[in-house]
């Protein structure tokens, strides 16, 4: 059991406690049940099935840890309408492959687990961030493109390179999606990609700030 201040409210101490078991164990399992049928389409129909009812099982888990929570808090509504995204993913089963963004809470235990200043903490944010976008914006893409007619994006190859391109705002055109769903990753990529790159020009910025005023403290300093 983590030791857990006293000083936090009971819904801040249950998500402190089950952090790690949701994040480690059922959301990287729940990622290799979505990735391994997208990535390897020939798979044997019972290893398929399986793996269906394996994300199943890690979405009814989630949705079980949201109404716990839900239950905890202090103040339900307020609680429900500060985590509308759980709310819409959990609530409408066509929308399951989003829990994917649950991954992105590992952002979590990285600030808690990072040294240094402002820059240091936000590098770690902006490096995870952009892998995890590049990586399951690749596999929905994919997903939603390779049996489509006139699709250009048809191997996980093709859908890395999209994904890369244009997470980092490059967009060459050499690949792009022709489907309704891969438009609407596109979008969030983008997004995604400009929010990187401010936040890289952001922490150059922060950087280089910290070491002139640090160079600055020590000339003072020597001075004196």
């Amino acid at each position: 059991m983590l030791d857990v201040p006293q000083t936090m409210s009971r819904v801040e101490r249950w998500e402190k406690q089950s952090e790690v078991p949701l994040l480690l164990l059922l959301a990287t399992a729940f990622l290799v049940a979505y990735a391994w049928p997208v990535l390897d389409p020939r798979l044997e129909p019972d290893l398929k099935t399986s793996l269906i009812i394996g994300s199943r099982a890690i979405w009814v888990a989630f949705a079980i840890d949201f109404v716990i929570r839900l239950y905890l808090a202090d103040r339900r509504g307020h609680y429900a309408l500060h985590h509308w995204y759980d709310v819409v993913l959990i609530s409408a089963p066509m929308l399951r492959p989003l829990r994917l963004l649950r991954l992105l809470a590992f952002a979590r235990i990285l600030n808690r687990s990072a040294v240094g200043g402002l820059a240091g903490r936000v590098s770690i944010y902006v490096a995870g961030v952009a892998l995890m976008s590049v990586g399951l914006g690749a596999l929905a893409a994919l997903d939603a493109e390779r049996d489509a007619p006139g699709a250009n994006i048809t191997t996980a190859g093709d859908a890395l390179w999209w994904a890369v391109s244009t997470v980092f705002t490059v967009g060459y055109g050499d690949t792009y999606p022709v489907t309704t769903q891969g438009r609407f990753v596109a979008v969030a990529l983008m997004i995604v990609g400009i929010a990187v790159v401010s936040s890289v020009t952001a922490v150059i910025a922060t950087w280089l700030i910290e070491n002139v005023q640090r160079e600055a403290g020590e000339d003072s300093r020597t001075d004196q």
